[in-house]
C-alpha cells in the first residue's frame, strides 16, 4: 500500500462518506413527520393476504 501514490486519501475521503451519511440520517430522522414513522411502523402489522406464499 505504501507504493501506491496518494493512497492516504482513501481513509479520509471513506471516513467523510461515512459522516455525511449519518449526519443526513439523522437530519431525514429528526424532520420525518410523525404520521410518516406511525405509518411505516404499522406495516408489519397489517394482514394482507396478497403477501403469502
Amino acid at each position: 500500500m505504501e507504493s501506491i501514490s496518494g493512497v492516504e486519501i482513501y481513509p479520509l475521503i471513506s471516513l467523510l462518506i461515512f459522516f455525511f451519511f449519518f449526519v443526513a440520517l439523522f437530519w431525514w430522522v429528526a424532520t420525518a413527520r410523525k404520521e410518516h414513522i406511525t405509518e411505516v411502523s404499522n406495516i408489519p402489522l397489517e394482514s394482507d393476504n396478497n403477501n403469502t406464499l
